[in-house]
């Protein structure tokens, strides 16, 4: 069964002469290494295609796949990351993780907050504000407020300074954010609790919360937030601890619940943080989350619960297959994890 990889190698875009913090969600060759070895020991034949434009050039070569493990981020406009998903779409190919739709609602997490809360997840009150005109949608927002890119992955854009005290403080953060990111600004009161990120394999009725990872900023990080700086340091700035207690298995339900609300496909991340309750509160959904192998939160929590990385990228390439019609096409190593589908851990 041939299966293709699409994927945006950072170092190309940085060949390019990208900055460090544009190219920060794009994928390293260990990713790319990792995801390749892990497909070709489930029985596939693996093609390694590359982001938009090659496989672009491929498919009007005449190159099809069985299915397609797409990890392409893109890299210009809101609904670059589905790019790639409609471009396959369009050619009838299957492919892994979420679809055109869902990648684009999730990265605008304005949007994706939107959704998440007509469906009764629990979510923060929040405004995006686009233009000074729309600076009195916060009007009623406590403070202090916390503001970030609305549609940029990586903790880009967040920085000590995205926390502000005063109404006076929230236009020049906005207009600092408009002119480094070009797109709206999200605006919502500062979460003073606990930070979670819960780990989702599995689609629909399927999806299971594998497990939550607290995140913790260490002594000496940057204070209180899972800024870009602390999240590109993470050895030293931040703890990973997998946690059960009460307010996980909370988080848990929370986040699963929004991969669904959302529906979010095969596996990926929801992100939480807690108010001063303590009750956790639904930040952004990750539908194509990362899969680093030395550095990627998922995988930190797929390795704290006892799976491998091979394990992780095998139950997801499950979860597709499954859904996709695929199983009975698949090699016997990938079919073999087909019954572990719809297991928490």
């Amino acid at each position: 069964m041939k299966i293709g990889l699409t994927y945006d190698l950072r170092a190309d875009y940085r060949a390019e002469g990208l900055p460090e913090e544009a190219t920060a969600e794009l994928d390293s060759a260990v990713t790319i290494e990792g995801i390749a070895g892990a497909l070709a020991g489930l029985g596939f034949e693996v093609t390694r295609i590359g982001g938009l434009k090659p496989l672009m050039v491929r498919l009007l070569a005449g190159e099809r796949w069985d299915m397609v493990f797409n990890i392409a981020e893109g890299l210009f406009g809101l609904a670059r990351e589905s790019q790639v998903p409609a471009l396959l779409d369009a050619f009838r190919i299957p492919y892994t993780f979420s679809d055109p739709l869902v990648l684009g609602l999730a990265l605008h997490k304005g949007m994706a907050k939107h959704v998440a809360r007509d469906q009764g997840v629990p979510t923060a009150p929040f405004a995006v504000i686009a233009s000074p005109a729309d600076l009195a949608a916060a009007r009623d927002l406590p403070y202090p407020l916390f503001g970030k890119p609305v549609a940029e992955g990586s903790s880009k854009g967040v920085t000590p300074q995205s926390r502000i005290e005063r109404p006076e403080q929230l236009l020049p953060l906005c207009e600092m954010l408009w002119r480094r990111f070009a797109q709206p600004v999200l605006v919502e009161p500062y979460l003073p609790g606990r930070e979670f990120t819960v780990g989702i394999v599995g689609t629909g009725a399927s999806a299971r919360a594998i497990g939550v990872l607290e995140v913790e900023v260490r002594p000496g990080a940057e204070p209180g937030i899972y800024s870009y700086d602390n999240k590109e340091d993470f050895e030293r700035c931040i703890a990973y601890r997998l946690v059960k207690d009460t307010a996980a298995e909370r988080a848990a339900a929370v986040g699963l619940a929004a991969w669904i609300a959302l529906d979010c496909r095969d596996g990926g991340r929801v992100d939480l943080r807690a108010d001063a309750s303590g009750a956790p509160l639904f930040m952004e959904a990750n539908p194509l989350a990362g899969l680093n192998p030395e550095r990627s939160d998922l995988v930190f929590l797929a390795r704290d619960i006892g799976w491998s990385y091979d394990a992780l990228i095998g139950r997801i390439v499950a979860s597709a297959l499954a859904r996709n019609g695929l199983a009975e096409a698949a090699p016997a190593p990938a079919r073999a994890l087909l019954g572990t589908l719809g297991q928490a851990a």
